[in-house]
């Protein structure tokens, strides 16, 4: 099976668990972007534990959900933002001022669109979850 955009794919079924009020989800293949991501959801409290499981030439990653995800998903294209436009796309993806996050893709590192803004860096857009 091919994968056109495995962070979608990966997005998608912690989604769908969380969904289905299961209390774990393994996801793959497993990157470091992917851990990264997941680095960043756990610090903001939406994912319990994750553990990197490594087989022979595939990684994935085990999951444990906490029920604090109303909505994930990855944002296409990946929007270049520059340090003062953060504002317009937390406008466009989240549902309210200070409620969820954007995960952003920066020079220094995968974090949050509030990290970027207090760092004053611009980056790309990867994700939202609220």
């Amino acid at each position: 099976m091919s994968q056109i955009d495995p962070i979608a794919d990966a997005l998608v079924s912690i989604q769908n668990s969380e969904n289905a009020s299961k209390k774990s989800v393994t996801v793959q293949p497993g990157s470091k972007l992917l851990r990264q991501i997941l680095r960043v959801l756990h610090d903001r409290g939406y994912i319990g534990e994750f553990e990197e499981v490594k087989d022979r030439h595939k990684t994935h990653f085990n999951v444990s959900l906490v029920g604090k995800i109303n909505k994930i998903s990855a944002i296409k294209p990946r929007y270049a933002v520059k340090k003062n436009d953060f504002e317009r796309y937390e406008k466009r993806y989240l549902p309210a001022r200070d409620i969820g996050t954007i995960i952003v893709s920066t020079s220094q590192g995968v974090m949050s669109h509030t990290e970027t803004k207090e760092k004053e860096i611009g980056g790309r857009l990867l994700a939202y979850i609220y």
